[in-house]
């Protein structure tokens, strides 16, 4: 599908900048617009300007906490788990031509791979109203965002472990332990291997991984040695990660 293009001053409109100030962006390949010829007006991507306007972590938490959810505007929605592999793969290549990143990007396409794929081999079936998550990544800002409105880790690790009370229980289980047993779910085998790349990863690479479910959070940093989970003052079901590096 071609990208919706928009002629300068409607871009302009979007960013709440000025048209001067594109054409400023332009020169210094911060924002680099779309010539049809070489001569010809620029234009720019719709897609690329909605997420240079946004939040991504406001824009997922906004989703998770809908009453009345809808489907996500179509560049951050995958309702399968063959559109989000073929929008990983598009962030590992887009990730590998980043020069300090060249030695490193597969760890983050694995970490956000394996969140991305708990939600699908999860929920598989049992999606209470929107199915499929939310993928969002901004490159320049280096943030990926991903969120489902599914069943929860509680609710899937209780299969498993039925003794688990709370969705701060669940949450230290999914990222601490391997979670195995007769029931087909075992979502915590990959947010413990999740835990493992970010703590281990390169020292000189920053990695931070903030993780909610239901109320339950944890932020986790490049080195950390110790998985702290908190109350949150909000409450949803799903799961919302939110990457920086």
């Amino acid at each position: 599908m071609e990208p919706k293009l928009v002629k300068i001053r409607e871009a302009a409109r979007m960013l709440n900048v000025s048209i001067d100030t594109l054409r400023r962006w332009d020169k210094a390949g911060k924002l680099k617009p779309v010539r049809l010829t070489p001569t010809s007006n620029r234009y720019y991507d719709v897609n690329e300007l909605m997420l240079l306007s946004s939040n991504l972590l406001a824009i997922a938490k906004r989703w998770v906490l809908e009453s009345s959810p809808q489907e996500p505007d179509a560049p951050f929605y995958c309702p399968d788990s063959a559109i989000f592999q073929t929008k990983l793969h598009k962030l590992e290549q887009q990730l590998q031509a980043i020069p300090d990143l060249r030695e490193e990007f597969s760890l983050l396409t694995s970490v956000a791979g394996e969140i991305g794929n708990n939600s699908f081999d999860h929920n598989l079936g049992s999606w209470p109203d929107v199915r499929g998550i939310l993928f969002a990544y901004d490159l320049k800002k280096r943030q990926i965002a991903l969120a489902d409105r599914g069943q929860g880790i509680l609710k899937t690790l209780q299969r498993v472990r039925p003794a688990l009370a709370d969705d701060e229980q669940a949450l230290m289980v999914a990222f601490t332990e391997r979670v195995t047993g007769r029931a087909p779910e075992g979502r915590g085998n990959g947010l413990k291997y999740v835990r493992e790349v970010v703590t281990n990863a390169n020292k000189a690479m920053k990695m931070i991984l903030s993780f909610q479910t239901g109320r339950a959070a944890l932020t986790l940093n490049n080195g950390d040695t110790a998985v702290r989970v908190i109350t949150s003052d909000f409450s949803f079901r799903g799961c919302l990660a939110f990457i920086e590096f």
